[in-house]
């Protein structure tokens, strides 16, 4: 499989215009991060986790040219806010695309997005089959979905694991249930928002600490915030088998 990171900042602390902190003035392009999205290319599918605001420019970027399903890990804007642009999928592929989520996460994208859901829908809007999921594991034509659940502060967010990938992001908090889930995983990204304590997400050491207990061979750190600092003077302070993810980065997981 391959995974391609799509995206890998956040809107947490977004800078005002004309901020001169060392990730905005940075020129080294692993800085420039756009919102946080996951392409995942099995042998049987193309998956793409997440559909942010910049959801469009990171397709186009990376050429990716057909999508077998859309995996939604919650409900908030900066993952949902480009699901408008599937349509061009749907013109390509002649067909609905499948959105798996949680309940909750349907019925707001349901209100937020009711041109796409209505009853008598518009031409040329897009077409899409919603799949509820819960924690139980759910297949992909032939490929597994483990559910990953973890915590947001207090909101219910999925994380998702594939053979031996595992994929988390926007948690501070993993219970013992979901660790179990995670025995064995061989490649592991985690989201690290910044330097400080965050109310609901990891900080660099929270991730650090997680990495320890997952003891995934090896590990990426997305969902950065610009308060995190430089990819370059960050990676100088990462143990072995850890580096921050950057925009367009593809492993073979």
């Amino acid at each position: 499989m391959i995974a391609t990171f799509l995206g890998t900042g956040t809107s947490q602390g977004v800078p005002v215009i004309g901020c001169t902190c060392s990730v905005c003035s940075s020129l080294d392009y692993r800085d420039k991060r756009l919102r946080t999205s996951l392409h995942l290319q099995t042998e049987n599918n193309s998956l793409v986790m997440d559909t942010g605001p910049d959801f469009r420019q990171q397709m186009l970027r990376e050429k990716i040219k057909s999508i077998q399903a859309l995996l939604f890990t919650h409900a908030h804007r900066d993952h949902t806010a480009g699901l408008d642009d599937i349509r061009a999928y749907n013109f390509m592929q002649q067909q609905d695309i499948p959105l798996y989520a949680q309940t909750e996460v349907i019925n707001q994208l349901k209100k937020e997005y009711s041109y796409i859901f209505a009853e008598n829908k518009y031409p040329g809007i897009p077409q899409l089959t919603c799949m509820e999921i819960n924690e139980t594991v759910f297949t992909i034509g032939a490929d597994s979905i483990i559910p990953l659940p973890v915590l947001h502060y207090k909101l219910p967010v999925l994380g998702f694991r594939v053979k031996n990938f595992a994929y988390i992001t926007d948690a501070n908090f993993i219970s013992e249930e979901t660790f179990t889930k995670l025995k064995g995983v061989d490649t592991l990204v985690l989201n690290a928002l910044q330097i400080e304590k965050h109310i609901s997400h990891f900080n660099l050491e929270e991730a650090l600490t997680m990495v320890d207990k997952i003891q995934a061979r090896k590990t990426y750190f997305t969902h950065i915030s610009h308060k995190l600092g430089t990819h370059q003077e960050i990676s100088k302070l990462l143990p072995a088998g850890v580096e921050l993810a950057y925009d367009g980065l593809k492993i073979e997981v």
